[in-house]
């Protein structure tokens, strides 16, 4: 098993935004952060599929991921 980091953001329409940074281009949406985070675990498990259907080889490092955060004054 590994870890994804998912990135979620409110998408202007309405809904949210997932994408996951490891997997360039894996990204999907759901009306509510907890669909757009089952849509997430879809689009990981279709890519990672994928990748291995077309024998590319499997993003090394997932399992290292850490998510830290920063506060900037941007006034």
């Amino acid at each position: 098993m590994a870890r994804f980091i998912v990135y979620l953001e409110p998408a202007e329409e309405g809904g949210y935004i997932a994408s996951v940074p490891a997997l360039p281009g894996c990204v999907t949406q759901g009306e509510t952060k907890e669909e757009a985070l089952v849509m997430a675990e879809d689009a990981i498990r279709g890519y990672i599929e994928s990748l291995k259907k077309h024998g590319e080889p499997l993003p090394s490092g997932l399992d290292k991921a850490e998510v830290e955060t920063v506060t900037v004054d941007v006034a």
